[in-house]
């Protein structure tokens, strides 16, 4: 089983598509637009195959397929959070706009107001969007260096 490390920064759908013989992925503009992905730094992409519903060209049903599919593949069918979700997260780090990031499974992006790198919140996701949720700080848990 692959292990998903703590540094995954994005996850999306996107498609891969043969240009002039190169292949290329396309990356939704709201990750660059959250502050996932910077366009002019390189990086480490891996690649998932999309659950599929209904019947392949080979006859097998997608019950057979996603038996047959990793865990790993099987567990990415939409965001990691609900609306209405409270749980504890520490940020890691401010966004261009001054809000606090937090990465929960997967490396799913949470935004956090009126926080500090490293403060551990218990937080209520307000909105949840496909790359992103925002949620509203319902207690500090502890103080940090960062916070005093």
């Amino acid at each position: 089983m692959a292990e998903i490390p703590d540094s995954l920064r994005s996850l999306f759908t996107g498609r891969i598509e043969e240009q002039d013989g190169r292949y290329l992925l396309e990356i939704p503009e709201s990750e660059v637009e959250n502050g996932a992905i910077d366009p002019s730094e390189p990086y480490r992409v891996a690649i998932l195959r999309e659950a599929r519903t209904g019947t392949s060209q080979e006859g097998e049903s997608s019950n057979q397929k996603q038996q047959s599919g990793s865990a790993e593949e099987q567990q990415f069918d939409g965001p990691p959070v609900e609306e209405g979700e409270r749980r504890t997260v520490t940020i890691d780090d401010l966004g261009d706009q001054g809000d606090g990031i937090a990465r929960v499974e997967r490396g799913f992006v949470v935004i956090v107001p009126d926080v500090k790198p490293e403060d551990v919140v218990e937080i209520e996701i307000e909105n949840v969007r496909e790359n992103v949720a925002f949620a509203e700080v319902v207690e500090h848990k502890e103080a940090t260096a960062a916070s005093l």
